[in-house]
Order: C-alpha cells, then structure tokens, then sequence
C-alpha cells in the first residue's frame, strides 16, 4: 500500500489551520491549537487509532472556541481524505465499543465516499473544563463533511461527561484503525461493488 500521508492548510478570516495526518503511525502527536480539552480527545483518536497527528490552530478563541473546534474538524477530514487516497485495498467499515468506568460508547465508520452523520451524546453538563461539550457535535460535522464518511456515534451511558466524551473519542479512534487497515484478501480491489467510493 502506498504511503498515506497528507497535509491540508485551511487558512479563513476566523482561523489558520495546518493538519498533517500518517494513516500508518504509531500515534504520535504535536499539538498547538489554544483549546487543551480538545486536544485531550484528539490524543486519544492517535493512541487508539495508531495515526499520527499534527495540529497547528490559531483561531479567534477570544470570542470562542466555535470556529476553531469547527474548522480544525473540516481540516482533519480533508486531511484524511487525501491521505486515504482510493480505498483501494482497505476494510472501509470500522466499528468499537469502549468503556470508561460508567460511561460506555459506540462508534461506526463507513469509508463510503458520502456524509452521513448520526451524533448522540446525552451529554449530562453542558461543559467540561470550560469547554462546550456542543462543540464536539460541530467537530464530528466537519470532519464527516469532508473525509466524505459516514459516520455513527452513540454514547449508550454515562454519568461523568468527561467520560462520555473520552469513550466517544477512545471509540472513533479504534473504528478508523479498523476502517483503514489493510485487508489482505482486497488487495489492489475496491471494497464497493460500484467500483468506486
């Protein structure tokens, strides 16, 4: 399989952001982008879904952490997108069940060529940190959008919202390392009887 890796720069009036993804890592990561909780979570998607990760964000976190936490969704997908290149080869659905304590989550990718998402987190405060917990919903929805995947979240328990989103995280992590690893029985084949995703 050839090498997947890509960088994506995203630059707007409210942000710059520079994202460079190794589908094949060891889950090494380089952060700098202002929002600590976030990258908390996203450390959790590079351990468990053995990619590599480097995020650079500066976003306009005086007024909030919405755009930021937005685009740097948009920017990751377009980066996996590029980095997945034609699929060719790869087990397309992923799926994990992980638990923290009382909290318990499910993710399901599918590498389908189509945004699609199904978000559920009950959430049981509306922040953790100082972080707003909707933000995570406005993260999903970018990256969906752009890596061009379909994509189910449900957190099934939960007391502790740190929790609930670190097993949501712990979850999509372990679904893209499944989604994305190479199938030896595909080799060289698209997974998708149209022959194209």
């Amino acid at each position: 399989m050839a090498e997947r890796k890509a960088t994506v720069e995203r630059n707007t009036l409210e942000t710059r952001i520079t994202v460079t993804v190794n589908l094949d890592g060891s889950g090494q990561t380089q952060f700098e982008t202002g929002v600590p909780f976030l990258e908390h979570m996203l450390d959790q998607v590079a351990r468990h879904g053995m990619v590599d990760l480097a995020i650079k964000a500066a976003g306009d976190l005086h007024i909030d952490d919405h755009h930021t936490v937005e685009d740097i969704g948009i920017t990751l997908g377009q980066a996996f997108a590029r980095a997945v290149g034609d699929k060719k080869g790869i087990y397309r659905y992923g799926h994990a069940y992980v638990p923290l304590d009382e909290a318990l989550s499910r993710v399901v990718i599918d590498f389908s060529g189509r945004p699609g998402l199904e978000y559920h987190i009950p959430f049981t405060r509306s922040t953790v940190g100082g972080f707003d917990v909707d933000l995570f919903l406005e993260f999903f929805q970018g990256f969906v959008n752009h890596a061009n995947v379909t994509l189910h979240i449900d957190n099934l328990r939960g007391v502790n919202s740190h929790h609930q989103a670190e097993t949501v995280f712990k979850a999509f992590g372990r679904a893209l390392r499944m989604a994305l690893n190479e199938d030896p029985r595909m080799a060289g084949t698209m997974p998708s009887t149209k022959g194209v995703l």
